[in-house]
């Protein structure tokens, strides 16, 4: 690797690599190639820290536990005999800065506290513009051969006439309120969508979730099916298949048309919260004029090996379009900065990702769904165990759920699970080493499981295949 040095006139070095970003991907890259004994120059822009700890994954998980909590102790007294109890949310301010006060010690603790730490990373705030021979951003021109993109996404406004007129919210400003609208439609159902429509709801808003087709659309059916339904049942109202029409500001909220079954329907509410869709971070960067294609959604095209379409530039996470969990973005950012510093020897492999909805009940998936799998050309076979065969869920007095695996015929190898359950999210990363593993059904079905957890639905759902297991004994098989 090439020495870092400092010109004469203090204003050019030439770095080992150049990463532009500093969330959760552009971290990543910087730390992996640093513990190579790189020299690395760290470009941030805004915020340190990126989507997950600041606007993402940090608030809305510290809120939906919140909320959650509040929920459990209002439904306690109907589910377990003999117990009293109540709750509700006095101050949404108090909670909300709560919220606040641990964005900012993580951001402090995992993102800024940790450059000190490096003595290989160089951090230069600034806007980042490619150019010949490297990267200008805050006014300095940082030289290198090889650099990795990692800007992260934006929410992205849908196409709807008159929503430019509509004090929206994303989920951004959703997350910073400090006091709570009496009513609130959300638009979209993906997981973004799902999980704030189910806090506000819980934090006593009346909520209409609408989408085009059904929430978690990429779901299995059954999963979708089922958790429309536990939503509904918690007050939220639901409307799918539908075709946004136009939206419009007055004087008491925002009135949102929409067209479902041929007919027209107008739905108000005090706010309105758009969760459709994300847009790349990819403007002003030069990339055009870099020569880096970008897909008709404007992210950056990389292959399985992180590469862009400009040998010696790189990118991960969100700006690519593909797997937004920040997990994901992580790992393509550590190929990145591996394969940039020693010869793209690896590969971008997402096929036992495991994915989470924070929703209750939680969904979690790993592998192909029952479509997929067909489409991939498996001979598939599925089985579905509802959560009422699982002890855990009877002890809990809570059975909304279910199990579904899907494998291959022939070879009776596991391809994908599906879980939805109060705590699914603890219980996917064992389907998701079988998967990785190459394991089969009846590998899952002979594995040993702890008694009265909701991990041994994946043991109950493998001996499913071939078993009632309604009428097996407690740990039978």
């Amino acid at each position: 690797m090439s020495a870092c040095c400092t010109s004469a006139g203090g204003d050019a070095r030439r770095y080992d690599l150049v990463v532009v970003g500093a969330g959760s991907a552009g971290f990543s890259a910087a730390i992996t190639a640093a513990e190579q004994g790189a020299q690395v120059a760290l470009i941030g822009h805004g915020t340190i820290g990126g989507t997950c700890v600041n606007i993402g994954c940090v608030p809305s998980k510290a809120l939906i536990r919140a909320v959650g909590a509040v929920h459990d102790a209002r439904g306690a007294q109907g589910r377990f005999a003999g117990v009293e109890s109540s709750a509700r949310i006095a101050d949404w301010g108090a909670l909300a800065a709560q919220k606040d006060a641990l964005v900012a010690r993580l951001r402090q603790a995992k993102y800024a506290d940790l450059l000190p730490a490096y003595n290989g990373i160089t951090y230069v705030e600034g806007q980042a513009r490619l150019v010949e021979g490297g990267v200008e951003a805050g006014g300095r021109h940082l030289a290198s051969d090889r650099i990795v993109l990692a800007t992260g996404a934006r929410p992205a406004m849908p196409a709807i006439p008159g929503i430019d007129t509509v004090a929206v919210l994303d989920s951004t400003s959703a997350l910073a309120l400090e006091s709570l609208p009496r009513s609130m439609i959300v638009l979209g159902a993906g997981y973004v969508g799902v999980e704030l429509a189910q806090t506000f709801a819980r934090a006593g808003v009346a909520v209409t979730l609408v989408c085009r087709s059904r929430p978690l659309p990429e779901a299995e059916p059954e999963i979708g099916t089922a958790l429309t339904g536990y939503l509904a049942r918690e007050g939220l109202t639901v409307l799918g298949g539908v075709r946004y029409e136009r939206a419009a500001q007055g004087a008491a909220g925002v009135a949102l048309t929409v067209a479902r079954d041929g007919r027209a329907e107008t739905l108000t509410a005090e706010r309105l919260l758009v969760t459709t869709g994300r847009a790349p971070n990819t403007e002003g960067m030069g990339l055009p004029e870099a020569g880096i294609a970008l897909s008709p959604a404007g992210a950056i095209l990389v292959d399985d090996r992180m590469r862009t379409s400009r040998p010696g530039i790189y990118a991960a996470g969100d700006v690519t379009g593909r797997d937004p969990f920040v997990y994901m973005a992580a790992y393509g950012a550590r190929l990145a900065a591996r394969n940039a510093l020693n010869g793209d020897s690896l590969r971008y492999d997402s096929s036992a990702m495991p994915a989470v909805v924070f929703s209750d009940p939680q969904v979690a998936s790993v592998g192909l769904t029952e479509a997929r799998a067909r489409a991939a050309g498996h001979e598939v076979l599925t089985s579905m165990v509802p959560l009422d065969h699982l002890p855990r869920a009877l002890a809990a007095r809570d059975t909304r759920g279910l199990i579904k695996l899907v494998a291959d015929g022939r070879t009776r190898r596991l391809l994908g699970a599906h879980v939805l359950a109060p705590e699914g999210a603890d219980a996917i990363q064992t389907a998701a080493m079988a998967i990785r593993g190459g394991l089969t059904i009846d590998d899952l079905a002979e594995t040993i499981f702890p008694y009265l957890t909701t991990v041994e639905g994946l043991k109950l759902a493998a001996q499913a295949f071939d078993k009632d297991v309604g009428r097996l004994s407690c740990c039978a098989g």
